[in-house]
């Protein structure tokens, strides 16, 4: 049973066609659109996959009008019902603390869940706790405890609306072509080492903190179209996973225990 998994973000959408809803499946087909040609996706990246998919999961933060046009494309090539990713107060042994979970965005709940997975895996009998990093167009930074409760986390600006920001509100300064620096003399290399300075510090203080929260070592998780440019940061001691919202959506999957939305 070969199982489709879609993660539309603010700036692209992702998807993954896996072997069967389960987070060690293979993977047989991937691919990803900017939003602008999501009306394109059936036909340049869907019509001619060798599997059809028997089932789906989605994550959705970009918008009603977005979500109706992929759910259309599912429908009419594949008569395939939509289902799509609702937050909840529990879900594939994670106890979700938000102050109201269900509005804890559904990407960041699956990559919560992916990485309370990968935990699991790195130590059955002791998981540790974990820290989920995503980096695209926000980055945001999720602690996770040894008992898989998410404590809670940070939302910040990425690299693009950082720089884009600096850029508009500030004369003279264009976004940055340059290198990351422990001591910048120019200022494209200043700019583009303080957008790494700021996400990967925020990163350091969260992980600091998990650290003094749980009395013990935590595991450091970061995915995401831009993580590239946190991988060379030697202070952050991760793991760098290709799909770990993939990973979350199909630990859901195949648990059974998805809160979700279906069309």
């Amino acid at each position: 049973m070969s199982f489709l998994v879609i993660d539309i973000g603010n700036t692209r959408l992702k998807w993954g066609l896996y072997a069967q809803p389960s987070p060690d499946a293979e993977l047989l087909a991937h691919g990803a659109v900017v939003l602008e040609d999501i009306d394109y996706l059936w036909e340049l990246h869907w019509k001619n996959l060798m599997h059809k998919p028997q089932g789906m999961l989605g994550c959705v933060v970009a918008g009603e009008a977005i979500k109706k046009r992929v759910e259309e494309q599912l429908i009419e090539g594949w008569g395939l019902a939509p289902r799509w990713l609702s937050s909840s107060a529990q879900a594939a042994g994670v106890t979700n603390g938000y102050e109201h979970p269900q509005r804890l965005g559904s990407d960041r709940w699956a990559a919560i869940i992916g990485a309370r997975q990968r935990a699991l895996q790195h130590s059955p009998e002791h998981p540790p706790a974990v820290l989920a990093v995503m980096v695209g167009t926000a980055v945001t930074v999720d602690a996770v405890d040894q008992k898989g409760r998410f404590l809670g986390g940070l939302i910040l600006p990425g690299f693009g609306l950082m720089y884009r920001a600096l850029e508009s509100g500030t004369a003279g300064l264009k976004v940055p072509t340059g290198e990351v620096r422990d001591f910048p003399t120019n200022t494209s290399d200043a700019l583009m080492s303080g957008g790494t300075d700021a996400i990967a510090g925020a990163i350091e203080r969260s992980l600091r903190r998990l650290r003094v929260q749980c009395g013990s070592e935590p595991l450091l998780i970061m995915s995401g179209g831009a993580v590239s440019r946190l991988s060379h940061v030697h202070e952050l001691p991760t793991s760098v996973v290709e799909n770990l919202i993939f990973e979350g959506l199909l630990t859901l999957a195949a648990t059974c225990t998805v809160a979700a939305n279906a069309t």
